[in-house]
């Protein structure tokens, strides 16, 4: 049964935003002009680009891997298989071949944006519906949906966090939000045309953050508050 989350109240006070810190800056790579889900592996970071999904070591920045498949938004790595949003169905991928293993419907039906595992779900967020659902990745069924109150992105979780981007007009922070309420706990300001498109936690200290048209992917400092 679907669980749904409470609106987070427009009356409540929100947190105050703080300068994100970006650390590192990587591409634009070869032939891409889009970034937009970004994921890690415990290794690489992957990006997808549209119609390739690319990843590349975070400490040199160096390319490694290639596999053609449609990738238009959010992308996610549940430790073994790579999870990608093409269209209107998310994609399990194998990352050694590229195969595609199976396929689920997309919740928003073509209007997803970013996408996270943890706890065995899929958590994917609707842009203009400012949702994050959680869905079950083996039928695409809605477990529950969590309401925002800003456009939604990227999704991460990290050490029982929820973390998405958002990215409205010429405005995008990264913001964590409680995972059963929807309040906006702490928020990180980008810096102007530093927009972010797609969201994952390095499991640690770092967020990666597609950089949308820019064709980049940033590293941001995750708050010292914050990481346990």
């Amino acid at each position: 049964m679907t669980r749904k989350a409470s609106m987070p109240s427009k009356d409540k006070p929100q947190a105050k935003a703080r300068m994100a810190e970006i650390v590192r800056e990587y591409g634009p790579f070869a032939g891409v002009n889009q970034v937009a889900g970004v994921t890690h592996d415990g290794q690489r970071v992957w990006a997808a680009t549209g119609a390739r999904l690319i990843a590349f070591d975070p400490d040199s920045g160096e390319q490694t891997r290639v596999l053609d498949c449609p990738c238009d938004a959010g992308t996610a790595f549940d430790g073994t298989h790579l999870y990608q949003i093409a269209e209107q169905r998310i994609d399990k991928i194998d990352p050694a071949s590229g195969k595609v293993l199976a396929s689920i419907p997309a919740p928003g039906h073509g209007n997803d944006s970013g996408m996270a595992w943890a706890e065995g779900s899929l958590w994917v967020g609707q842009h203009r519906d400012r949702k994050i659902h959680q869905i079950d990745p083996a039928t695409g069924a809605i477990l529950r949906t969590i309401e925002s109150n800003r456009f939604v992105t990227g999704v991460t979780w990290v050490d029982g966090e929820l973390w998405h981007g958002t990215w409205e007009g010429d405005e995008s922070e990264i913001r964590r939000i409680d995972p059963d309420s929807g309040a906006v706990l702490e928020r990180l300001e980008m810096p102007p045309g530093a927009n972010v498109s797609g969201l994952e936690s390095d499991g640690a200290g770092l967020f990666y953050c597609g950089g949308g048209g820019s064709g980049k992917v940033r590293a941001v400092r995750r708050p010292k508050a914050a990481v346990s």
